[in-house]
């Protein structure tokens, strides 16, 4: 939260804003006061004002009222536009009753930008002497517009990062950068109120003022909308992160009942990548067929101790509840915003080619490949690893029993890319002994980055 001002920057202020009455006094002498055009304009700015729209995230408020007191500058002259620019910021004010230093500063900087941008308006035009008929009156339109945008910026932006104590730099990625092409439009604008003014006279002013109303309403809408997108993206992160969390607590309390799940599931991890990655499948891929592979036998959570111990001899009623373990993982996880796709590979892991596997009897190209993949390593280690239900079995041994269910239980390509890769690299997982759960959840900590932006794909609207 920012802090209050000193008593020096205070004074600083009321000096600034007496030196500004002073100025206003000087200027006035060349002003024109056609009070009908003042009326409309000041109507414009304080409407535009009491109907500014706030964005929260980047503390900015979108207000036509600019585009009134630029159009004042270029036709009253700078006292006219700074006293309608002043008017604005107490009629405001006397609305939303914000606190008084931050009024004080805003009626310096609506004193200050029309005098300053005015006075160097009507300098140029006097001295070049150019008149509302030429080109040039209306690019110098919009440098006045610009001009008194970059003082208005520079004094508000300033004070700011004062009382924040942050830099000035990051007020402007916050504040001004997004605002910067609707502000270019505003310029536009100004440029098109010029124009028809000296074309139609003040009917056309109370048109575009109009016109300013409904454009301030839509950006205002737009940028609110984009926060709005970017706050959800964030918490959709941040709960996809919770989420991967409560699956990896799931699984360490699984390990705790039974002590091979862990290992297995990051061994079953690894393996599934390697076999994805030697199958040429995308990155996403094989982020997924990882996460899928640590996850694969978290429907075992809902099994009594008895069965999933394996201590005593399992009866047909209980190869029933194990079979069951498939479609348990798949509801638990597919209940998890982003993880549906993980859900129905889980679902067809023990799916067989020949269509005696479980739970829905799916043949060949039913199986989700991936869910092949799965099934070839988590095979593989059941034959390798010590803290299995039977007897380990050498790597090579093991190759050649994936070999003999090749076609019938499992996938003939995945079983031959992955005996490559094994007999390719020196592989420190050969038997899966050194599989750690814990690393592999962290590289799997990338997936759920994944699924969330696939989840909000399409949110994000252009300023």
């Amino acid at each position: 939260m920012p802090g209050r001002p000193s008593k020096t920057v205070i004074r600083v202020e009321f000096a600034a804003l007496a030196a500004a009455c002073l100025v206003a006094v000087w200027a006035n002498r060349d002003s024109d006061w056609y009070l009908p055009l003042f009326g409309v304009l000041l109507a414009a700015s304080v409407i535009g004002d009491l109907t500014a729209v706030d964005t929260p995230k980047s503390q900015v408020t979108i207000s036509s009222s600019f585009l009134a007191i630029t159009t004042a500058a270029v036709f009253l002259g700078e006292t006219p536009a700074a006293i309608i620019g002043v008017t604005t910021i107490v009629a405001g004010w006397l609305r939303f009753r914000y606190a008084p230093p931050t009024l004080l500063i805003n009626v310096v900087t609506y004193a200050w930008f029309p005098l300053l941008a005015g006075l160097a308006f009507h300098g140029l035009i006097r001295a070049a002497g150019i008149g509302q008929m030429d080109a040039l009156f209306y690019l110098l339109v919009l440098v006045l517009f610009l001009i008194g945008l970059a003082i208005d910026f520079v004094l508000i932006a300033g004070y700011f990062s004062y009382l924040e104590g942050s830099r000035f730099v990051t007020m402007v990625r916050r504040a001004l950068i997004p605002l910067l092409p609707a502000e270019l439009v505003s310029a536009l604008l100004a440029v098109g109120v010029a124009y028809v003014y000296v074309q139609a006279g003040l009917g056309a002013v109370a048109m575009f003022g109009v016109v300013a109303l409904v454009f301030q309403y839509l950006i205002g809408a737009l940028l609110v909308s984009q926060e709005r997108a970017d706050e959800l993206e964030l918490r959709a992160k941040q709960l996809a992160g919770f989420q991967v969390a409560l699956l990896s607590a799931l699984l360490r309390t699984l390990d705790l009942r039974d002590r091979m799940t862990a290992r297995h599931s990051a061994a079953v991890a690894r393996y599934s990548r390697e076999i994805a990655a030697a199958a040429g499948l995308s990155p996403e891929e094989q982020e997924l067929a990882h996460t899928a592979g640590l996850l694969h036998d978290i429907g075992k959570f809902v099994l009594a101790d008895r069965i999933l111990k394996g201590d005593e001899d399992l009866t047909e009623a209980d190869w029933n509840e194990i079979r069951k373990h498939p479609a348990e993982g798949a509801r638990i996880v597919s209940e998890i915003d982003g993880y549906q796709p993980v859900g129905e590979i889980i679902l067809a892991h023990h799916e067989r080619l020949d269509g005696l596997g479980y739970p829905r009897g799916l043949r060949g190209e039913q199986i989700p490949a991936i869910s092949r993949i799965i099934a070839v390593a988590d095979t593989y280690d059941v034959l390798t690893a010590r803290d299995s239900y039977r007897e380990p079995v050498g790597s090579d041994e093991a190759i050649a029993e994936l070999r003999r269910s090749a076609g019938t239980q499992l996938e003939p390509q995945f079983v031959e890319l992955f005996a490559e890769a094994l007999a390719d690299h020196d592989f420190s997982y050969r038997h899966g002994e050194s599989a750690d759960f814990e690393t592999e959840l962290a590289l799997d900590r990338r997936i759920h980055e994944y699924a969330t932006a696939r989840t909000n794909a399409g949110r994000r609207l252009p300023i």
